[in-house]
This record gives structure tokens, C-alpha cells and sequence, in this order.
């Protein structure tokens, strides 16, 4: 028999993906499944995007440079031009497929074994996977639902930090609760940085879609930490192109693009045919970011509105990206998710949610609270309020919560 590694072994199922196999039976037995739980836009990817892979005129679908084909990192530093970081030449940008790979390339470039990233959670659940991977451990800062989950205080951030910290990790707006930090919280968070020489790693791939007149700050614009700050980005939530697996890790740091571009050359080249599609998608963009924008506000204060009508719900209105963290009136998340999988259905539909135990290092802390996405059209997420309601009446008298 084969020997699994303890690495293997301890590596966390993702909160999002592990209830798949339950899905997929219930469409096996005609049921239709709302998929709240997974950020997989609905949303159509730019034309042009899809018409420059369609017309491509290559002989050769050879390897892409290890940093990113010019092109296409030329596109990059003329976007971020234009949100005012004019210092930014194609040099800066590492591309990766995905921003996942992008986050990879982070952590293996600071952290040695052993070593310690601090997080505000709760957080991205893959956040706890990338770290496992290269045996870094996750000291989380706990943040609230009944704050909205707001940045914990400065000082709990301060206790948290060791001889083994080399990064905090910040997702700006948030996955999964679509929290927004403010300036005054970011400027405190780069004065930890400069004080105890520590690299932000500020993840910003939601950074469009924000609402209600608010602006995203970047961690890029505070110049006392230029050599401190790795920003990751991606497209797939940007230009709905979440299979072309295109993304970027930038910074200004030369000994940190220096190191981490080894990284990029052991795993050769990014996706050629993503570069293609992201380079056009980028030529016209403007238009179709404000549409969408504008469609998912409609979608969160939808959401928002109809989930707080249900007793015993809690749901922070979110400023930024498409999420909500949700708490249930449930005993237990993970069991309720599975639940509405096997055994529920309301006129032969269901729905399908990301339990939030797996977005905490403690999964108690989640046990309570869903994430959902609000990246369905207007009338499914109507139609997915109405079932979760229905469901929670069910599950509670079923098991003897009421």
C-alpha cells in the first residue's frame, strides 16, 4: 500500500468544494441545485477576450515567458497607471496562473519552515492550504459578524507577532465576508509593517467591484512600505474569466521579484491562451466594469434585504466583492449545508452553500455561518432566499430546534 504524506494527510478540504460530490447526486435525482457557495460569476466574459482566442493566429502554442509575455505585462502596468501608480513598468508584474499560484509564489518567497503568517479572519479558506503546503502555520485575528467583521484592533495584531512573522495577509474587499478596510486601518497595518520590517501580502483581485460610492485603497498606496508590500491580482473575478487562470503577484521590492521569479521559472510559463484573452479584455474595459458593478449592487442589496427578512438570520450589508458571511439559525453549518443536499427540496430545488467553519484556523468559530455568493441573476437569488427560508423552518423542527 502505497505511504500518503503527513503533508497530504493534514491538508484542509475546501469549505466550497468538498460538498460537490453531494450536488452532483442531487441533480443525478432531477433536483436543481442554486450554487451560492462558489464565487463563479454568471456573468459573460468580455467579447473581445473570447474573439482574440477564437481568431488567434499561432502555428505553435509554444511556452510563455516565466514572468509573463510583454504583452500582456504591458497591459497590466498601463491599467495600474491608470489607478495612479505610474511607477509601475511590466518589471514589477510576475504573471501566474491564477492568483492563487500568485499567493504560491508569495508565501514560498518569504517563509521558510515553520515560519508564521498572520491573517484576519475569517479568510480565503485556501489561505490555510497554500500555508500547509510549504509548512508555514496561519496565527489568525479574529474578527466579528457583529461588527461586521471589521479589522480587529491594531494591538491584537501586535500581540500576534513573533521572530517567526514574516507577512500579514490581507484580502481587500474580502473574501468571504466582502468586508472593505479603510485607509486608517491599512495605514496601521503598514506601520506594523515598517516597524517590524514584515511584508504585507494584500490580495485585491475584488478590487472593482466595490459600492455605495466607496473607493478600494490599495496597500501600494502607502509609500512608507514601497519595499514591503506584494499585491496580488487576478482576472478571473475582474473579467469573469475565472478558467483562463490568469493572475499577477507585483511588487516594488527587486529582491523580492528576484527571488520570486525562480519560483516562476521551476514551474516554466503561465497559460499563453489566458494572456491572450486578458490582454484584449483589458482594452476596453471600462464600460463593461461599471455595468457589472452596478448589477451586483443590485444583487447584494437584493440579497441582503431578503436575508435579514428570515428570523433568526444575520447578514452585514458588504461594501466590496460578492460575498456575504451569513449566520444561520442552525446548530451546525457543515450538517445543515449537507443536508439541503440529501435530503431537502422545494419543488425539486435546492441549494447549495459554503459552511464558514473552513474559513477560521478554529472551525467553531464558523459553525453558525454560511458564505454566500450573490453571483447568481436576480430572480435565482429571489428564488434561493425563498428555499433557504423554507429549509431553516424544516431543518429546525426536523431536529429539535425550535
Amino acid at each position: 500500500m502505497p505511504k500518503i504524506s503527513q503533508r497530504a494527510q493534514h491538508m484542509p478540504a475546501s469549505p466550497v468544494r468538498k460538498l460537490v460530490p453531494f450536488a452532483t447526486a442531487a441533480k443525478q435525482k432531477g433536483i436543481k441545485v442554486y450554487h451560492l457557495n462558489i464565487g463563479q460569476p454568471d456573468i459573460e466574459t468580455p467579447q473581445t477576450a473570447l474573439d482574440a482566442v477564437k481568431n488567434i493566429d499561432l502555428k505553435v502554442l509554444e511556452y510563455a515567458l516565466s514572468e509573463g509575455n510583454i504583452e500582456y505585462r504591458k497591459a497590466l502596468a498601463e491599467y495600474y497607471h491608470t489607478l495612479g501608480f505610474t511607477d509601475l513598468t511590466p518589471d514589477n508584474f510576475i504573471v501566474t496562473n491564477g492568483g492563487s499560484e500568485a499567493l504560491n509564489f508569495a508565501i514560498s518567497t518569504l517563509c521558510d519552515d515553520g515560519d508564521e503568517i498572520i491573517i484576519p479572519e475569517p479568510y480565503y479558506a485556501n489561505y490555510n492550504g497554500f500555508a500547509g503546503t510549504f509548512n508555514i502555520n496561519v496565527v489568525a485575528v479574529p474578527s466579528t459578524i457583529d461588527t461586521g467583521f471589521a479589522l480587529p484592533s491594531i494591538e491584537e495584531f501586535e500581540k500576534k507577532i513573533t521572530d517567526k512573522t514574516r507577512a500579514i495577509v490581507v484580502c481587500n474587499p474580502g473574501n468571504p465576508t466582502g468586508y472593505l478596510y479603510s485607509r486608517e486601518e491599512l495605514q496601521k497595518l503598514a506601520e506594523i509593517a515598517k516597524k517590524h520590517d514584515i511584508v504585507i501580502i494584500s490580495d485585491e483581485v475584488y478590487r472593482e467591484y466595490v459600492y455605495d460610492g466607496e473607493k478600494q485603497i490599495s496597500m501600494f498606496e502607502f509609500p512608507e512600505v514601497s519595499e514591503n508590500v506584494i499585491v496580488i491580482d487576478s482576472e478571473s473575478k475582474r473579467y469573469s474569466m475565472c478558467g483562463a487562470r490568469i493572475g499577477c503577484m507585483i511588487t516594488r521590492s527587486k529582491k523580492i521579484h528576484d527571488a520570486a521569479i525562480l519560483f516562476a521559472q521551476a514551474r516554466l510559463s503561465p497559460v499563453l491562451l489566458g494572456q491572450i484573452a486578458a490582454t484584449a479584455a483589458h482594452k476596453n474595459d471600462s464600460e463593461y466594469i461599471a455595468k457589472v458593478r452596478e448589477e451586483y449592487t443590485e444583487r447584494r442589496d437584493l440579497l441582503v434585504s431578503l436575508l435579514n427578512e428570515i428570523p433568526g438570520v444575520i447578514c452585514p450589508k458588504p461594501k466590496g466583492a460578492f460575498y456575504c458571511g451569513v449566520e444561520l439559525p442552525v446548530d451546525d453549518t457543515e450538517k445543515f449545508a449537507q443536508w439541503l443536499l440529501e435530503s431537502y427540496s422545494n419543488n425539486n430545488e435546492t441549494i447549495m452553500v459554503a459552511p464558514m467553519g473552513g474559513f477560521y484556523s478554529n472551525p467553531e468559530l464558523g459553525k453558525k455561518q454560511v458564505r454566500i455568493a450573490y453571483v447568481l441573476k436576480q430572480e435565482d437569488l429571489r428564488r434561493s432566499a425563498e428555499l433557504l427560508k423554507d429549509a431553516i423552518e424544516k431543518y429546525r423542527t426536523e431536529f429539535g430546534l425550535n
